[in-house]
């Protein structure tokens, strides 16, 4: 069995450790690889490689900088099939999902690309009276990245890496045991891009020993995502230690559909949504607040559409439903539909008993419907990262939206209607930070920041967008007095001495 290292100073370091976890293909059940438990001291000794690179990577002009994000986007079009395999074997992604993923990683190196505009600073002449004023924004340091395993390639290769390291700074990511492999050819694709070694480093290791990043001095700042759990503890502990944290965490998204809403065209839109990466990913759209004068109509039209998926391995380029990541993921969902009916719900389209042939070793779910959810009812409320669609009934437009924002989440809010006005409404009185007007995921594109709100987001700045650019950088401002000669002979200065 093949054992995997962790990747510092730009190349692989067999780890110290004795513990090992196990990589599965989730497609099929099988080990594929052992991923290190990292010690304690490897993880400080790769802070320290990262402070190393950093002293010399953020005097590098920035021009220069992005030169390297330049060549990773070709290498990245040049590799897109291998990265895009590679998501899909250690996640189980099927085949469009992973190219996605894989895309979403270039859209991440794209805008970092445009890093040299997007990081000029302001000025002001004569601010004050023979005053001016320039600021600009700079490096910050070593940033750690603690990643999930729902988006291998775009989470640490889209959303963290290319900003961090064209504003200047070095980078440690913590990435998932459950899917390693992807990040760390992507290690290999930057270090071919020609960015200096120990500039970006990758390492697996357990909770205990991620939680160094939290209070060593050397970590300026942490991106994380995962719980809301985990990200309340981070933003706590290290904001407290001085750093600069984003902590983007669980969802429960709803989406109101209006009695005017198409529903052949609706109802499509919410399958996508709803089971599109096996529902494990912080945007689907687990939840439908449906007007009970069209919940019937729409009921049946989402359970015909389910029924047309085809649960397959995620490499096959004609399954539209792949499995979970693993076993226990995998169980504690059953976990939940047995919740669901245990509470009451009814369940419409049952996906529990879903087998594929050649591969019933596989993490195999099918899609899973429950109609008649209350807000009582703990299915509808918390976040299950699963292919489970819940429809809860209203009688109006303003019941729904009480019901949305009474979840305590709010990544993203949908509302399916043809009607201008309600519309409007729902855009401006929603509690979601990424709002879709008939768009299943309302994730914008990476020009804007990805704006969680609630016990969705804890921090001040969102990663992507503006917000992305000035976590990764510090402003610095420097105001200018230059004397004639009158003023050279002036033995008086003013306490203010010009700020006002």
């Amino acid at each position: 069995m093949e054992k995997l290292s962790y990747f510092a100073d730009g190349r692989y370091i067999t780890s110290e450790t004795d513990k090992y976890n196990e990589v599965y293909n989730p497609s099929t059940g099988e080990v594929t690889a052992l991923v290190p438990n990292c010690t304690s001291n490897e993880v400080e000794k790769v802070i320290g490689i990262a402070k190393k690179a950093y002293e010399s990577w953020s005097k590098v002009p920035i021009i220069k900088r992005v030169q390297v994000l330049y060549k990773l986007r070709q290498l990245i079009e040049e590799h897109m099939d291998e990265l895009t395999y590679l998501v899909a074997q250690e996640h189980g992604k099927v085949w469009d999902e992973a190219m996605g993923d894989v895309l979403k990683a270039k859209e991440g190196t794209e805008l970092a690309c445009s890093a040299p505009s997007l990081i000029m600073g302001e000025s002001l002449m004569n601010a004050s009276s023979g005053f001016d004023t320039v600021l600009y924004r700079e490096s910050v340091g070593v940033f750690a990245g603690i990643v999930p395993f729902n988006f291998p390639a775009m989470i640490p290769m889209g959303w963290m890496t290319p900003m961090c390291v064209a504003a200047g700074n070095a980078i440690v990511l913590k990435v998932s045991s459950s899917t390693p492999r992807t990040a760390l050819r992507f290690a290999e694709l930057y270090k071919e891009a020609g960015l200096p070694d120990g500039v970006l480093n990758i390492i697996t290791c357990s909770r205990k020993e991620a939680e160094i990043f939290l209070t060593h001095p050397d970590i300026k700042g942490i991106s994380f995502v995962g719980t809301t759990a985990v990200g309340k503890h981070i933003y706590s502990v290290a904001a407290a230690h001085g750093k600069r944290v984003q902590a983007l965490c669980e969802a429960k998204n709803h989406a109101l559909v209006m009695k005017d809403a198409p529903i052949d065209r609706t109802a499509a839109g919410i399958i996508n949504s709803a089971f599109g990466c096996a529902g494990e990913r912080c945007m689907a759209l687990p939840v439908v607040v449906a007007e009970e004068e069209i919940a019937d109509a729409l009921a049946a039209k989402l359970v015909e559409l389910a029924k047309g998926l085809k649960v397959g391995p995620a490499y096959d380029k004609a399954s539209t439903l792949g499995p979970v990541i693993n076993t226990k993921h995998k169980e504690s969902i059953l976990n939940w539909i047995q919740k669901g009916i245990d509470e009451g719900a009814e369940l419409v389209l049952d996906g529990r008993n879903v087998t594929v042939e050649n591969f019933e070793n596989g993490y195999y779910l099918g899609p899973t419907i429950f109609d008649h959810v209350t807000e009582e009812m703990a299915i509808g409320t918390t976040e299950i990262f699963g292919p489970v669609l819940c429809i809860k009934r209203v009688k109006d437009f303003e019941e729904g939206l009480a019901v949305m924002n009474r979840n305590p989440f709010a990544n993203g809010s949908v509302i399916y209607t043809q009607n201008g006005y309600f519309a409007r409404e729902f855009t401006s009185r929603t509690h979601g930070g990424m709002v879709g007007v008939n768009v299943g995921i309302p994730v914008p594109v990476g020009v804007f920041p990805f704006s969680g709100h609630k016990d969705s987001f804890f921090g001040d700045l969102h990663c992507l967008g503006k917000d992305g650019i000035k976590f990764y950088t510090e402003s610095k401002c420097v105001t200018t007095r230059w004397f004639d000669e009158d003023e050279k002979k002036n033995t008086k200065v003013n306490t203010w001495d010009g700020t006002i």
